[in-house]
């Protein structure tokens, strides 16, 4: 079990405590309500653009990671289409600098023109590397506008366009900063060898006099566009110098909330997670069809998607291989599956969930991820909610989901 404290600061700063007794070690977890879905369609990447520029200093600590380094912490950060989340673990005798510097760069980062053109430098590279220079790299960039026409998941943290970042202007960056980056948009979570008590008091002393909410908040709640219910078959196909032919198959499956989420993860463990899997085990070792099968969510908070992937072997052409997918996923919905096979993916994610506690920054992270979804509880809860998918649930569930004009299919031929 996960014990926390939760407090709302009068600037509106979430906080969450945890005592850590476990460690020597202090971590903190910031998490902004901003991701990629929060962009403007004509300046994509933003968000994800931030979480370089975070890094890039204020005026009172010009080289942030100095500071971290020199605790002998350390700290990173990662983007969703939901959300931007920060984290650092240093030991807890430090705690008091990791707050005041997430304060500091909260309401004083230093974003001058020298920065951003570094900082786009090394997004367009990061880019070129990642997207463009790795086989089926840029399948994201392919599948998202596929699968969906106005909904903002449409495009990639990345960006639809890299020069949506290349060509911002400071004003341009400044004014996303200002919009979302404030303390009634985020989420504090610290997790440290301390009562309560001692860590909201250290979190009060940043965060309460002198990080203020600047300006009117205009990014409160936010209405998405509502993704259309598809109703024809989609299909891409590209050429690419890449290894083997290779076949995605991606289906809608709604939002987190809609109940059928956690059906949805099971299903695409059930087909795809590991040597026992059923793509694996009778497309790969039976059948031979292919060198690789896998099954996988996106796992976004609003609608997100199933997809089964293929890497074919030589001789198999791509229709064969989306066939052999497509029928995989239509025997688990049309026969189900049996209470053994289900009772193993559970334990296999609770398993999963449970190790993924382990470390207090963990922690840290579930606690604020949770909140943002709307239940702090889940942290200790969520392995019961996936006991709770039956079978006729799972199967009615697969038959929704796998709709034949619900696919999108794509897939690519080697040059």
């Amino acid at each position: 079990m996960v014990s926390y404290e939760k407090h709302r600061l009068d600037n509106g700063l979430t906080v969450l405590t945890h005592e850590a007794w476990d460690t020597p070690l202090a971590s903190v977890n910031l998490l902004y309500n901003v991701g990629s879905r929060d962009e403007d369609p004509q300046r994509t990447g933003f968000a994800h653009l931030f979480e370089h520029l975070m890094f890039g200093g204020t005026p009172e600590v010009p080289d942030f990671d100095a500071v971290v380094s020199s605790t002998g912490g350390e700290d990173n950060a990662f983007t969703s289409c939901d959300y931007t989340n920060y984290y650092m673990t240093l030991p807890a005798e430090a705690l008091t600098t990791a707050l005041m510097l997430e304060a500091d760069r909260m309401a004083h980062l230093d974003i001058s023109q020298r920065a951003l053109e570094v900082q786009q430098h090394v997004v367009t590279e990061e880019f070129n590397q990642r997207y463009l220079n790795q086989p089926y790299g840029d399948s994201w960039l392919l599948l998202r506008p596929l699968c969906y026409t106005v909904h903002p998941y449409r495009w990639p943290t990345i960006g639809a366009d890299i020069r949506h970042v290349s060509e911002a202007s400071l004003d341009d960056v400044r004014s996303f900063h200002s919009r979302f980056y404030r303390p009634d948009n985020a989420i504090l979570a610290v997790a440290a060898p301390m009562e309560h008590r001692q860590m909201l008091q250290q979190v009060e002393e940043a965060w309460g006099a002198g990080i203020a909410m600047h300006g009117e908040w205009t990014g409160g709640r936010r209405d998405y566009p509502l993704e259309p219910e598809q109703t024809a078959a989609r299909f891409l196909r590209v050429e690419r110098p890449v290894p083997a032919t290779k076949v995605y198959l991606a289906y809608p499956m709604g939002d987190h909330r809609s109940g059928r989420f956690r059906a949805c993860d099971l299903i695409s463990d059930i087909l795809g997670n590991g040597a026992s899997s059923r793509l694996h085990q009778r497309l790969v070792v039976e059948q031979g069809l292919m060198t690789e099968a896998d099954a996988s969510i996106s796992g976004e908070a609003g609608p997100g998607l199933l997809v089964l992937s293929g890497r074919l072997r030589d001789g198999v052409t791509a229709d064969q291989g989306a066939e052999a997918l497509r029928r995989e996923a239509w025997t688990l919905a049309t026969e189900g599956v049996g209470e053994y096979e289900l009772h193993k993916v559970q334990n296999k994610y609770e398993n999963t969930f449970v190790f993924s506690q382990y470390k207090a920054s963990d922690r840290a992270l579930a606690l604020c991820h949770y909140t943002w979804l709307g239940d702090t509880e889940l942290v200790n809860r969520e392995p019961e909610e996936y006991h709770r998918v039956t079978p006729a649930l799972l199967q009615e569930t697969a038959r929704m989901v796998f709709n034949p004009q619900h696919e999108n299919l794509l897939y690519y031929d080697r040059i």
